[in-house]
């Protein structure tokens, strides 16, 4: 018995120096990715990506507009009827 107690605590130290290890390991390879990040960014890229991001938000707005407006004309005319 007193050897299954020991058996866990050495498990119980083992699995903890592994989440150390591999909390330093996850922390060094997050700086060394930082590190690699450190690029110049094209002005021209930039600006075709908020362009792209601004055309789809405008598509989405124009097809909720149109939806919405063809249901009050359809309401209307229900009601009219």
């Amino acid at each position: 018995m007193i050897y299954l107690v020991m058996y866990k605590i050495n498990q119980v130290q083992s699995s903890t120096f592994n989440r150390i290890s591999d909390n330093e390991i996850s922390i060094n390879s997050s700086l060394k990715s930082k590190e690699s990040f450190k690029r110049k960014v094209d002005i021209n890229v930039l600006k075709s990506r908020a362009k792209n991001i601004q055309d789809k938000e405008n598509r989405k707005n124009v097809l909720i507009f149109g939806l919405v407006l063809a249901l009050l004309g359809f309401v209307g005319i229900y009601l009219s009827i």
